[in-house]
């Protein structure tokens, strides 16, 4: 889930830049179709990676000293 959130909001970020390069934001083009959804996700997508890194970092280091316990 972490690498599909993140990777997710990775290319995003590099639509939006390929989306710039290519003229799509003239205009008003990004207000328009998908792009809002593009502009967003990285802003949710990173945060919940993070989160998520977290939560597993921390079920590891509690399965670690359970299995060193024994």
């Amino acid at each position: 889930m972490v690498v599909a959130t993140v990777g997710l909001s990775i290319v995003a970020f590099l639509a939006i830049i390929a989306g710039t390069f290519f003229g799509a934001g003239t205009d008003n083009g990004f207000s328009q179709g998908i792009w809002p959804t593009v502009f967003v996700l990285p802003l949710i997508g990173l945060p919940i990676g993070l989160i998520l890194i977290l939560v597993l970092l921390v079920i590891s280091a509690r399965r670690r000293s359970r299995e060193n316990r024994r």
